[in-house]
Protein backbone atom coordinates (compact mmCIF):
# COMPACT_ATOMS: atom_id res chain seq x y z
CA UNK A 1 0.00 0.00 0.00
CA UNK A 2 1.55 3.15 -0.77
CA UNK A 3 0.25 6.85 -0.67
CA UNK A 4 0.76 9.75 -3.01
CA UNK A 5 -0.31 13.08 -4.57
CA UNK A 6 -0.16 13.71 -1.17
CA UNK A 7 -1.91 17.83 -0.61
CA UNK A 8 -2.20 17.97 3.38
CA UNK A 9 -4.24 18.53 5.07
CA UNK A 10 -6.67 18.37 2.03
CA UNK A 11 -6.24 15.44 0.05
CA UNK A 12 -4.18 12.04 -1.04
CA UNK A 13 -4.58 8.87 -2.64
CA UNK A 14 -3.94 5.27 -1.39
CA UNK A 15 -3.28 2.46 -3.61
CA UNK A 16 -2.08 -0.79 -3.47
CA UNK A 17 -1.40 -4.19 -5.99
CA UNK A 18 -1.53 -7.57 -5.59
CA UNK A 19 -0.65 -10.73 -8.28
CA UNK A 20 -2.07 -14.45 -7.87
CA UNK A 21 0.26 -15.94 -10.18
CA UNK A 22 -2.04 -17.83 -12.90
CA UNK A 23 -4.95 -16.50 -11.11
CA UNK A 24 -4.44 -13.26 -12.17
CA UNK A 25 -3.57 -9.61 -10.92
CA UNK A 26 -5.67 -6.85 -8.89
CA UNK A 27 -4.68 -3.50 -8.26
CA UNK A 28 -6.42 -0.47 -7.15
CA UNK A 29 -7.31 2.25 -4.27
CA UNK A 30 -9.01 5.24 -3.17
CA UNK A 31 -8.44 9.27 -4.05
CA UNK A 32 -9.25 10.44 -0.17
CA UNK A 33 -10.04 14.15 -0.07
CA UNK A 34 -11.06 15.69 3.42
CA UNK A 35 -13.31 18.97 3.66
CA UNK A 36 -13.65 21.10 6.36
CA UNK A 37 -17.49 21.82 7.11
CA UNK A 38 -17.05 23.89 10.80
CA UNK A 39 -14.72 24.23 12.62
CA UNK A 40 -15.83 20.75 14.72
CA UNK A 41 -16.66 19.37 11.87
CA UNK A 42 -14.51 17.48 8.57
CA UNK A 43 -16.13 15.85 5.69
CA UNK A 44 -13.88 12.89 4.05
CA UNK A 45 -14.91 12.40 0.42
CA UNK A 46 -13.69 8.76 -1.39
CA UNK A 47 -13.66 7.58 -4.78
CA UNK A 48 -12.66 4.25 -5.01
CA UNK A 49 -10.96 1.97 -8.03
CA UNK A 50 -9.82 -1.61 -8.40
CA UNK A 51 -8.77 -3.51 -11.83
CA UNK A 52 -8.49 -6.97 -12.13
CA UNK A 53 -6.49 -8.88 -15.10
CA UNK A 54 -6.20 -12.14 -16.08
CA UNK A 55 -8.48 -15.16 -14.68
CA UNK A 56 -9.83 -12.94 -12.03
CA UNK A 57 -11.44 -10.52 -14.63
CA UNK A 58 -13.01 -13.23 -16.20
CA UNK A 59 -14.65 -14.91 -13.38
CA UNK A 60 -15.51 -11.67 -11.45
CA UNK A 61 -14.72 -8.51 -12.34
CA UNK A 62 -17.87 -6.82 -10.78
CA UNK A 63 -18.31 -9.10 -8.25
CA UNK A 64 -14.73 -7.82 -7.15
CA UNK A 65 -15.71 -4.36 -7.95
CA UNK A 66 -18.60 -4.10 -5.96
CA UNK A 67 -16.53 -5.90 -2.78
CA UNK A 68 -14.21 -3.70 -3.07
CA UNK A 69 -16.40 -0.51 -3.02
CA UNK A 70 -18.48 -2.21 0.02
CA UNK A 71 -14.97 -2.84 1.77
CA UNK A 72 -13.74 0.49 1.60
CA UNK A 73 -17.05 2.03 2.70
CA UNK A 74 -17.14 0.02 5.51
CA UNK A 75 -13.59 1.15 6.67
CA UNK A 76 -13.88 4.90 6.17
CA UNK A 77 -17.30 4.18 8.43
CA UNK A 78 -15.11 2.48 10.84
CA UNK A 79 -12.19 5.09 10.47
CA UNK A 80 -15.18 7.89 11.36
CA UNK A 81 -16.35 5.91 13.96
CA UNK A 82 -13.14 5.79 15.74
CA UNK A 83 -12.29 9.28 14.93
CA UNK A 84 -15.59 10.54 16.53
CA UNK A 85 -15.33 8.61 19.42
CA UNK A 86 -11.46 10.25 20.07
CA UNK A 87 -13.13 13.72 18.92
CA UNK A 88 -15.84 13.42 21.96
CA UNK A 89 -13.44 11.88 24.45
CA UNK A 90 -11.07 15.49 24.63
Amino acid sequence: VTLSDLDPPNAYRISGEGSGGVAGYAKGGALVRLESESADVTVLHYDVDAQIGGKLAQLGARLINSTATKLAGEFFKSFADVVSAKAEAS
